[in-house]
């Protein structure tokens, strides 16, 4: 009996793992087919991964919210990702609302986004940013050295040429957001330092 739970889970896994590469490379294609590239770089593929996060995350009801109000992928710091992040979402919706990017000018705009992308530029400023959106149902995502540690939500990794992600569970808990357990599967859960 638990020999066929294993099964199950792994092929359950498997599915979902194939699923979510189909969907990023097919995004992958679109964009690379509207810039004319041969290969997609790394903040290309980061950029996918990023939109595709939201596929896997519920945000809270917030009475009054209208559900035609955009969904806000919002950058701050300096902006890796050039006009290939708006390429990949122009057209998307997600949970039925147009996707925008929007770069931030200060953190006290973040409240306003859905995700945000913390770039490592502001890495000295992670604490004071966290602090200011904490327990605000804004999913935070970095690529930067400990970022989950640090109180982030979802650090981007590379290893082996391939980007991997790290999820700090309770992070994503304390803004009441909730990450499919498909996502969780896929992920390296870490934990928070208490001196961060």
């Amino acid at each position: 009996m638990v020999t066929n739970n294993v099964n199950v889970h792994t092929q359950e896994r498997f599915r979902f793992v194939c699923r979510l590469a189909v969907i990023v490379a097919v995004s992958l294609c679109v964009m690379v087919a509207q810039a004319d590239t041969a290969a997609p770089t790394e903040y290309q593929v980061k950029a996918a991964f990023i939109y595709k996060f939201a596929s896997y995350v519920q945000w809270p009801m917030i009475p009054g919210l209208v559900s035609t109000r955009p969904f806000v992928i919002g950058i701050f710091g300096k902006d890796p990702f050039g006009p290939s992040f708006d390429q990949i979402v122009r057209g998307q919706t997600v949970q039925g609302r147009a996707v925008v990017i929007k770069r931030l000018p200060g953190i006290e705009d973040a409240g306003s986004c859905d995700i945000l992308f913390i770039s490592d530029s502001e890495k000295s400023n992670l604490r004071r940013i966290l602090t200011v959106l904490r327990d605000a149902p804004v999913l935070t995502v970095g690529d930067m050295d400990h970022f989950g540690e640090r109180g982030g939500m979802i650090n981007l990794t590379t290893e082996d040429n391939r980007i991997r992600f790290d999820i700090n569970v309770r992070a994503i808990e304390r803004a009441r957001l909730k990450a499919a357990s498909q996502l969780l599967r896929l992920a390296r859960i870490v934990e928070e330092s208490p001196s961060d």
